[in-house]
């Protein structure tokens, strides 16, 4: 998607560390110039964190002719894109955040690049934080799918679980590319059908399981019937280099809504202990929040499906939305796109409609012109 113009057009420059990998992520498929200056420039540790500077490195394995300039204090970050290029790679993550913060961006980028992209990503599986590798390989593959990227090259593989502190997880993504993306209606989520979910264990008992998944469903039989949680619980080599446990549950609707809710345990040495028995009720219940704010995409996922809209053919695509996220909110800024609330009986939903911006995938079609109506509001 990102070609080699970003010279000739005027550079985007932002202050602060806010929406870093969502300005890296649009600044690489528009093709332009980024600088980003006063990176916590106030605070007593300024600059770039570690897992910041490994998300640049991620993006500079992906594409082919980036420029990357980093000041000696780290607080000013000069970018300008080269072609999205893919291929095999491999990439070790920091273990401060979780293997699900890079994985977000390469869901948006890996359908434009220049050759399909294979790359193994390994550190920290499950956390409190991000998106667990569960969670997108459940949600957002089934969304990719919608746009017409799928096939047998549509992957995501857990080689091994990492929990934090120390990680130790391995996982293969691989996302064939598209020259073009379809649009989509989708304002009908439709009724919940089944829940579906995965609860997992390393380094502990294989009791802690059983035991989530005993309490989870204590909440969700009362609603449905067809409940399956699988019981994941790794060994050796595959359990990663710290003790934790954790769930994931997929609701799914008779439309193909899929929502999802997760939650794991505290790192090693970090808080006080978890029960499994409250940590699956307390999946439980988030999962009947997601359901409760209505939608046809979950809170996770938003932002992926709203690039994706604005990148396809010349059509226009409508999604129903639940309460947008911040995150969510400023990528609509980005993108211009024409948002309508509308009120129900539950939380106030959000419609999209986005006339798609008709973008061909540059690194499979160079003689196009970059995109070069990317606008963005300064964030602090």
């Amino acid at each position: 998607m990102a070609g080699g113009g970003g010279s000739s057009s005027q550079c985007l420059s932002y202050a602060g560390c806010n929406f870093l990998r969502q300005r890296l992520v649009l600044a690489t498929l528009s093709g332009r110039p980024l600088k980003i200056r006063k990176i916590r420039a106030r605070e007593e540790d300024p600059g770039l964190r570690d897992f910041e500077a490994s998300f640049i490195r991620l993006i500079d394995k992906v594409t082919n002719g980036s420029r990357i300039e980093i000041n000696q204090t780290g607080t000013t970050l000069y970018y300008q894109p080269g072609l999205l290029y893919g291929g095999s790679l491999e990439h070790d993550c920091s273990p401060s955040r979780s293997i699900g913060y890079y994985l977000e961006s390469l869901l948006c980028l890996a359908p434009f690049m220049k050759h399909p992209l294979k790359i193994v990503l390994r550190g920290v599986t499950n956390d409190q934080v991000d998106p667990s590798v569960d969670n997108l390989k459940a949600t957002a593959l089934p969304l990719l799918k919608k746009f017409g990227i799928d096939g047998e090259g549509l992957e995501i593989k857990i080689n091994r679980r990492g929990m934090p502190p120390k990680g130790g997880g391995e996982i293969l993504f691989a996302c064939p590319v598209r020259k073009v993306l379809q649009p989509i209606q989708f304002t009908d989520p439709g009724k919940i059908k089944r829940i579906r979910g995965t609860a997992y264990s390393v380094r502990v008992s294989p009791q802690m399981a059983n035991r989530m998944v005993e309490s989870a469903r204590g909440i969700l039989n009362k609603f449905l019937p067809d409940i399956y949680i699988y019981t994941d619980h790794m060994k050796g080599v595959s359990s990663g280099k710290s003790p934790g446990f954790g769930m994931c549950l997929i609701a799914e609707t008779i439309n193909g809504t899929i929502l999802s809710a997760e939650l794991a345990s505290n790192p090693q040495g970090q808080g006080a202990a978890v029960l499994p028995e409250e940590l699956g009720q307390n999946c439980a219940k988030l999962l009947l929040e997601e359901i409760y704010r209505g939608g046809c995409v979950d809170s996770t996922n938003q932002s992926l499906v709203l690039l994706l809209m604005t990148l396809g053919q010349q059509d226009v695509s409508k999604v129903l939305l639940g309460p947008l996220s911040p995150y969510t909110f400023h990528r609509s800024a980005c993108m211009s796109v024409k948002l309508s609330l509308i009120l129900g009986a539950g939380c106030a939903t959000t419609l999209l409609n986005c006339a798609e911006q008709h973008i061909l995938n540059q690194a499979r079609n160079e003689g196009l012109a970059g995109w070069a109506s990317l606008r963005a509001g300064e964030s602090a």
